[in-house]
């Protein structure tokens, strides 16, 4: 799926209760990570949640798996996921998380607390693509 696909389905949702549990199904798609990845060295600080994110490079292109303790975390994971993933460092230092959740119109329902969550897993997304 790409951003660009996620912004079509949500604005066929009408209201925030719907793309509430759309966020919560899209957590679903995230594929399970190997058990040693979870662990300190993978998880992602500021997060009210446990979340844990792991990079994985191919070349020039990185790609970041992940999961969250929480169904509505691992949903918008899913969302930093898709627009982060498949891309060279440069390309993803030019993302706009924000931007692209207020094309969602998810940025202004989301609590302080997710709020910086989504700060930190972009920060951390970042960290990555400055290492490589």
């Amino acid at each position: 799926m790409e951003i660009g696909e996620l912004i079509d389905n949500f604005e066929l949702l009408d209201d925030w209760e719907d793309k509430y549990r759309y966020i919560i199904d899209l957590g679903t798609k995230l594929e399970p990570l190997e058990d040693n990845f979870y662990q300190d060295e993978w998880k992602v600080r500021g997060c009210q949640s446990q979340v844990w994110l792991v990079p994985e490079k191919k070349g020039e292109i990185l790609s970041f798996r992940g999961d969250s303790d929480a169904a509505i975390v691992k949903g918008i994971m899913f969302i930093v996921l898709t627009a982060f993933s498949g891309k060279t460092p440069d390309e993803i230092k030019k993302v706009d998380i924000s931007d692209i959740f207020s094309r969602l119109g998810l940025h202004e329902h989301l609590s302080p607390s997710r709020r910086n969550g989504l700060t930190a897993m972009t920060e951390k997304i970042l960290h990555y693509a400055d290492a490589f």
